[in-house]
């Protein structure tokens, strides 16, 4: 399990970057400045999570079910809020109106938040050995 959430960060971050890379780049003779720093959000938030999973890919004393919960929370999370983000920002540049997925990216959002929390949970509740 351990691999896999680490292969999954890796792959995450690097998709970060290659994609912030377009937004800074790329996007500006596209899109608007408000579109690019919508985008951008995505990106860090793609980011933030890409390094959670890293974090816990290499996380000792935390059970494989509580990683895998947390795992498929952050991937959930991140393609919910962050891949809807992005297509909002390019809304603009297509036919199809991303706006009616636009509700896509607080459930996302949730989905992060309760991957924090539950690793939290888990954490601190741990029975430590005096």
């Amino acid at each position: 399990m351990n691999r896999t959430i680490l292969f999954a960060g890796i792959l995450m971050g690097m998709l970060a970057i290659m994609l912030g890379a377009f937004g800074a780049h790329g996007l500006e003779k596209l899109v608007n400045a408000e579109a690019i720093d919508t985008f951008e959000t995505g990106v860090k938030y793609q980011m933030y999570h890409a390094l959670f999973l890293l974090f816990l890919g290499v996380l000792s004393g935390v059970g494989t079910k509580t990683k895998k919960t947390v795992f498929i929370l952050v991937l959930l999370g991140v393609i919910l809020f962050s891949f809807s983000i992005y297509l909002l920002a390019l809304n603009t540049l297509t036919d199809f109106d991303f706006k009616i997925i636009g509700f896509l990216t607080p459930i996302g959002g949730v989905f992060m938040i309760s991957a924090w929390i539950y690793l939290g949970y888990h954490i601190l509740n741990q029975k430590v050995a005096n």
